[in-house]
């Protein structure tokens, strides 16, 4: 009975955020009438929504009486709902493949990587290596990575154990090459991948060196 009622709570808050998607915003005498709730069992239910940050509420005032709350969904909540961006990077760069060839597919995936890094230029730059490399890893896990740092003399080493664009890589590997280019402008250092989850390894390995380090002036 216990996990029936688990998933009736879940159920209901699910309907919850279905009609708030549609409808835009609605109160709790609304959204009572519309599941046969009491106004007590579905203010307990957007509680724990707003704790999740998926609602939040805001006082609407009318011309006369108190004010009413009414409810809308966060941008977090928008996340909930299916996305076709993997086709749409899949589409795009086999279009950009089929129509101007793989070293220009090559050559804008460079470009937007050098645009996402802009976007954190100012939590890297003026840092030292060892630095930059935590603060890479930090944005990379805001990304949705899971990753982990290590050192070994003058090497660091980002181990990413969860690819960020899975479904899209499968597709073309090419979509590496931004990631690859991502992290050696964010550390500032040379970087390679040496493992790759594509190929079966337990992660995407990055092999970070400073770009005047002994073993990067002789190509290794």
């Amino acid at each position: 009975m216990a996990v029936q009622h688990s998933l009736q709570l879940q159920s209901t808050r699910q309907h919850i955020i279905e009609h708030l998607q549609r409808a835009g915003r609605s109160s709790v005498r609304e959204l009572a009438a519309l599941l046969g709730l009491t106004s007590t069992g579905i203010r307990q239910h957007l509680t724990v929504l707003e704790r999740d940050g998926l609602v939040t509420a805001s006082e609407e005032r009318g011309h006369v009486g108190r004010p009413t709350f009414v409810y809308s969904l966060t941008d977090r909540a928008e996340d909930l709902f299916p996305r076709n961006y993997d086709l749409l990077a899949i589409s795009l760069m086999e279009e950009v493949r089929d129509t101007q060839g793989n070293e220009q597919l090559q050559q804008l995936l460079h470009r937007v990587a050098a645009r996402m890094a802009a976007h954190y230029s100012r939590r890297v730059e003026g840092k030292p290596i060892p630095e930059r490399v935590e603060e890479t890893a930090r944005i990379m896990i805001e990304q949705g990575c899971m990753v982990e740092t290590r050192r070994s003399d003058h090497e660091f080493f980002i181990d990413e154990y969860t690819c960020p664009y899975p479904k899209v890589a499968q597709h073309d590997r090419a979509v590496c090459v931004l990631h690859v280019d991502l992290i050696r402008t964010l550390t500032g250092a040379d970087t390679r991948l040496t493992s790759s989850l594509m190929r079966g390894e337990r992660a995407c390995t990055y092999r970070i060196r400073p770009v005047d380090s002994p073993s990067t002036a002789k190509g290794n």
